[in-house]
């Protein structure tokens, strides 16, 4: 096995794009990343590729086991057609001795197969996150109730949009809680607004939930930041936003919409399978102690 790194993000694309390809829904993360790196066209925070650590190993038959990590970030992983090589697995470690990870999100499979040889061989421990299921829809369910309508999110947005996004990201990080106070810089909040990808549910003019894009890929896109406030949830706002922004998607030519789900909340799986998403594979997210 031979292990390669790379500091040159077109190199990595020229070399990867195809091999991460054969399973794009899977490889959502790294192929979003891997495109946006490509494009060179956001820079902005940990988005800049000089910062990435971008590592393959191969093979005399190619390429079997291909890493990404863009820091302060896990490392994300692929085995070549999900077929996992220990002495690839072994290797990459080899060759990523003098870096420390925080930790792993990948394929269910890959990710436990890599966290006890990691940790083992650093004397660490590892730790699940959060256990998840990736869903691909290729077609919205037409029996769908859409209740209010979906417009882009904007600077009006600002007195409650923080409060929001700072409660998406606490119950997706280790320790749930909905209480978070927002930043006092407003950069990430205005960037999120600048990227023209998050979109507000109102009904009769009162914004009820939020839901938007992700990474952009070939023939499919990611969709996330699905929130509904405490105040307004088991009224069917996020199963509405989820599927009007996944026909708009489709409508936009995406061939497919890719999202991940907590399966510790089954409400949210239910919610994603009556719209149209299916599943494809589980993964982990594993941090390394």
């Amino acid at each position: 096995m031979q292990f390669k790194l790379y500091a040159d993000v077109h190199e990595f694309y020229k070399d990867t794009y195809e091999v991460l390809m054969r399973h794009e829904a899977q490889n959502m993360i790294p192929l979003g990343n891997l495109i946006m790196g490509h494009e060179g066209k956001d820079k902005t925070d940990w988005r800049d590729p000089v910062h990435w650590l971008m590592a393959t190993v191969s093979d005399a038959r190619g390429i079997q086991l291909t890493a990404l990590m863009t820091p302060p970030h896990n490392i994300t992983l692929y085995a070549t057609d999900n077929i996992i090589h220990s002495e690839a697995v072994d290797c990459l470690i080899d060759g990523l001795k003098d870096r420390d990870l925080p930790g792993v999100i990948t394929e269910k499979t890959l990710a436990e197969h890599f966290a006890r040889a990691y940790t083992m061989r650093k004397g660490l421990t590892f730790q699940t996150t959060m256990n998840q299921r990736i869903y691909e829809l290729t077609a919205v369910n037409p029996d769908i109730q859409q209740v209010g309508t979906i417009r882009l999110l904007n600077k009006q947005d600002m007195p409650f949009f923080p409060y929001w996004a700072e409660a998406f990201n606490a119950a997706g990080s280790y320790g749930k809680t909905d209480m978070s106070i927002p930043q006092e810089d407003a950069t990430p909040y205005l960037y999120r607004i600048a990227s023209k990808k998050l979109y507000i549910l109102e009904d009769n003019g009162i914004p009820v939930a939020m839901a938007g894009f992700t990474r952009v890929m070939q023939t499919a896109i990611g969709v996330a930041f699905v929130y509904t406030p405490p105040y307004e949830r088991r009224k069917g706002y996020a199963t509405s936003i989820v599927a009007q922004i996944s026909q708009l998607a489709l409508d936009k030519g995406f061939t497919k919409c890719v999202l991940y789900t907590d399966l510790a909340n089954p409400t949210s799986n239910s919610i994603y399978q009556k719209i149209g998403y299916t599943p494809v594979c589980d993964s982990l997210q594993l941090r390394f102690e």
